[in-house]
């Protein structure tokens, strides 16, 4: 991959504005009480989906169908890149079928077939829907979508160049890791614009390839055990994700999934907005990290608003989640 210039951040832009306006950033007054740090919120869960995701599909695919014709679109996702490719997909009529792993999120599945998606549930983890979804795409002779690719961080990027323009002063930035695509997106937009905001990644304790690959300096695999962090969930890194982390971010904070329910949970109590699990990690890092941050111009992004009803009930109760 390589990093798209500040012209082709903006064309993206204006090529998803019909569909998404620019979602705010707010500073929370609850939040900073809590944090101890002047936080800024990125709202990604007020997009048309609930996800920062749907900014890449939309670029994606435009940018593919001025290639030429597509019979049909495949892909594997935990929700929220396969809502973002079937929303897309939906603008242009093009069938697509998206591949899940078995116990996926029953909301998220529903919202993807909402949307017109084939859906495709197969065992094991999101790797194996990945490698499934391989396989499904070159037996139809249909587009395969990867789950990291320039034209998708370019679209995602977007939301990153409306948030460091609207803060010139934000000084470092806490950001989730799935496969890599919103924080390539903010390094993106961090060098398109000369920001100076530090980028920080943060992962689930209990995925923890991107850290291990983080220190390692190579491609790693690793167990998946997270039970609220299912955007995070990914046992395996991206070798063109892993190449911009490792150049551009400061470092990798690792959160366990009752750090995630506790951030969840003062998102609720702070600021009303629902996260999913990954959505809440950032939240999670800045407070674990939280005495390093004091008096400082921080952000994290609320990434999506995708979680069961049940599940959130439970989180928000303090009872077991799983």
């Amino acid at each position: 991959m390589r990093y798209p210039t500040l012209s082709e951040l903006e064309q993206a832009s204006q090529l998803i504005r019909p569909w998404i306006p620019p979602t705010p950033q707010y500073a929370w007054p609850l939040l900073a009480k809590r944090t101890g740090c002047n936080l800024w919120l990125k709202h990604e869960n007020h997009t048309p989906t609930g996800s920062f995701k749907v900014r890449g599909g939309l670029t994606y695919l435009n940018r593919l169908l001025a290639k030429g014709e597509v019979r049909g679109l495949v892909t594997a996702t935990r929700g929220n890149h396969g809502q973002s490719i079937a929303f897309a997909a939906r603008q242009s009529g093009i069938p697509v079928t998206i591949v899940v792993p078995e116990g996926n999120s029953v909301e998220k599945n529903a919202a993807m077939r909402a949307l017109g998606a084939e859906l495709c549930e197969v065992p094991g983890d999101f790797q194996s829907a990945r490698e499934h979804a391989a396989q499904l795409a070159e037996s139809r002779g249909w587009h395969p979508i990867p789950a990291v690719h320039e034209d998708l961080v370019l679209g995602v990027a977007t939301y990153s160049l409306e948030w460091l323009r609207a803060l010139p002063q934000l000084e470092v930035v806490y950001l989730p890791i799935g496969m890599g695509s919103g924080i390539c997106g903010m390094l993106a937009a961090k060098a398109a614009l000369q920001h100076p905001v530090e980028v920080v990644g943060v992962v689930s304790q209990h995925a923890p390839a991107y850290a291990l690959a983080f220190a390692s300096g190579q491609a790693e695999s690793a167990p998946v055990t997270t039970q609220l962090a299912d955007g995070m969930a990914c046992r395996s890194t991206a070798a063109e994700s892993l190449a911009w982390i490792r150049e551009g971010v400061s470092r990798i904070v690792q959160v366990s999934d009752q750090e995630i329910a506790d951030a969840m949970r003062a998102l609720y109590l702070d600021t009303h907005q629902v996260a999913e699990g990954a959505a809440a990690a950032g939240l999670a890092a800045i407070l674990q990290q939280q005495s390093q941050l004091q008096g400082r111009q921080v952000g994290t992004v609320i990434s999506g608003g995708n979680v069961d009803h049940d599940m959130y009930a439970r989180v928000l109760l303090q009872q077991p989640w799983c």
